[in-house]
């Protein structure tokens, strides 16, 4: 009797330490996003573009195609048969990969370069804010900024931005990363989970809503 009694203990035992691992396994997951955010930059030589850059866009065979451009303060780039394309955000072969796919209406298998001609300006201690923003820009990098500091800086949100669907770029030791931002839901709705501290180097970008 006392063995069977030792017996049911020591798998008691068992099931309270592993209930216990599984918990703290659990808490961590949940807090994967917050460290993520938290997480302090990269250094990394990979390039995100940026307004103010000037790219030399090369479509191969097709020098008509080919441009060099600068990124507007807005994000966004314009070549022959390629208007508005939001380069903001973006690493170079990301971009050529995007502007194929445009392209590949025009003409048959467009391979596209993308090379950097001009580094805008102080990359690392910038945070831009692109696409449907009151007033995209580029501003300089304080301690301690946040989300809404940021916003406020640039203005709000424009006309036709889809604020729940902005998202944030941001290199990482473990490389770039997209984060959903809820814009909307900061801004109007005072949510300050919403509130998400920046980094120098981020890139934030805020789609037109669909109609």
């Amino acid at each position: 009797m006392r063995a069977m009694i030792l017996k049911w203990l020591a798998i008691a035992l068992l099931a309270s330490a592993l209930g216990v691992t599984g918990c703290s396994r659990l808490t961590s997951t949940s807090s994967d996003s917050e460290d993520v955010l938290a997480a302090p930059p990269a250094a990394t030589t990979d390039y995100i573009i940026a307004p103010g850059a000037v790219l030399n866009v090369f479509v191969w065979q097709h020098p008509d195609l080919s441009a060099t451009v600068p990124v507007r303060p807005d994000g966004k780039i314009s070549t022959p048969l390629v208007e508005d394309m939001i380069a903001a955000g973006k690493t170079p072969t990301a971009l050529a990969r995007d502007m194929e796919v445009v392209l590949s209406e025009y003409i048959r298998q467009p391979t596209v370069n993308v090379i950097m001609d001009t580094a805008s300006p102080s990359f690392q201690q910038q945070v831009r804010v692109v696409g449907q923003a009151a007033n995209p820009q580029a501003l300089a990098y304080s301690s301690g900024m946040t989300l809404l500091d940021v916003m406020i800086q640039v203005g709000g949100l424009g006309e036709f931005a889809a604020g729940n669907r902005a998202k944030l770029m941001r290199r990482t030791v473990d490389g770039q990363i997209e984060v959903p931002l809820r814009l909307n839901s900061l801004l109007n709705g005072g949510d300050m989970r919403q509130n998400v501290p920046i980094q120098p180097g981020d890139v934030i970008i805020i789609p037109e809503a669909r109609f």
